[in-house]
């Protein structure tokens, strides 16, 4: 839907990239699909919210990072972004992205009250997504229930209207309502199957 991949790499200023993504219920398997697919060095970092009970973050990480051919890791407050990462916000943390003054980007944690009843939400981490600058932004909503990610895209969206938005098809989401509400705002630029997501990442980043 939209504009095809190829189109809208012409249209996007070469600068570096940044992608956070969002899932909840069968997300796990889901974000190993899409992980898999991606190259074995990543020109962008990526920032995770799974909805997922506190003390179990570090786990998913270590399963991910080993299926993975780069490092994926639970987030750390005040950590330095590093391309070639992932970062997974620590189950009952929202996760922030912040940009110092010297342009590096950091992580910030926190204990805010919980967004439609989750923490962490995919809405506080695509709303701080939106607020950087100089980067190419692609925001990516997986299987899940609810509405989390759906406010943050749109956010993104007319904050930085080349941002891409992809969304996962109904035919492979375990639960279509995150991807639904994504879609359902009018911001989502690709619905896609999870066989095809990792590889669209990957094209929009080279």
């Amino acid at each position: 839907m939209g504009k095809n991949i190829t189109e809208e790499l012409n249209l996007m200023v070469f600068k570096e990239s940044i992608i956070a993504i969002a899932a909840s219920t069968g997300g796990p398997r889901a974000l190993e699909a899409v992980l898999t697919q991606l190259p074995d060095r990543l020109t962008a970092p990526i920032l995770i919210v799974q909805h997922i009970p506190a003390g179990f973050t570090k786990s998913l990480a270590a399963r991910l990072d080993s299926r993975a051919t780069f490092t994926v890791k639970e987030a750390a407050d005040q950590e330095v972004i590093q391309n070639n990462r992932v970062y997974i916000a620590p189950g009952g943390f929202h996760m922030k992205v912040k940009n110092r003054r010297n342009k590096e980007l950091v992580i910030e944690l926190s204990k805010e009250m919980p967004v439609r009843g989750h923490r962490p939400s995919a809405d506080i981490l695509f709303n701080s997504i939106a607020n950087i600058h100089n980067r190419n932004k692609i925001a990516v909503v997986l299987t899940g229930m609810g509405r989390d990610g759906a406010e943050g895209i749109r956010k993104l969206k007319n904050n930085d209207p080349a941002s891409i938005v992809i969304a996962e098809a109904e035919e492979t989401a375990i639960i279509y309502g995150m991807p639904k509400a994504a879609v359902n705002t009018n911001c989502v630029d690709h619905e896609l199957p999870l066989t095809k997501i990792g590889i669209s990442m990957t094209n929009i980043m080279l």
